[in-house]
């Protein structure tokens, strides 16, 4: 299953695909909103934790969940969000699945483990892993 990367037109191209990475910018178009589910508790710790370690503030954070978030604002609805984590660069640009922990990872200055993360077999895993994760996420957290 390929995750697909938006440009705001809906033209879309994989990425977080474990034969398909996508190429690495030298200058990222901060700051990068990342949307969570703030119900989900495996979700919000990440997020806490991301939180932690945002000095430059080049991350903002989302909560679909919470009755403030609306959709028409952002032009993603709660329902896909909920299928797997999204973010929005500043330029518009949406990205999905695994590529939104790498580029939060970079943003926090861990880029040691971004670029591993970026490594094809070490990518194909970390999809197959939050791709399960994904589809399972609501039953692992009791909310199923």
């Amino acid at each position: 299953m390929d995750k697909k990367v938006c440009t705001g037109s809906c033209q879309t191209s994989p990425v977080g695909h474990p034969d398909v990475l996508p190429h690495h910018r030298e200058t990222k178009p901060y700051p990068l909103t990342v949307y969570f589910d703030g119900d989900c508790p495996i979700c919000r710790r990440e997020i806490d934790l991301m939180s932690i370690f945002n000095r430059k503030k080049h991350l903002e954070f989302i909560d679909f969940s919470a009755s403030s978030y609306l959709p028409a604002e952002h032009g993603l609805s709660p329902c896909d969000l909920g299928k797997v984590i999204h973010a929005r660069w500043a330029d518009g640009t949406v990205i999905t699945g695994v590529e939104v922990f790498r580029e939060m990872w970079e943003a926090i200055g861990l880029r040691a483990l971004a670029r591993l993360a970026r490594r094809p077999t070490i990518n194909k895993l970390l999809v197959r892993a939050y791709d399960w994760f994904a589809r399972n996420r609501l039953r692992l957290t009791g909310r199923a």
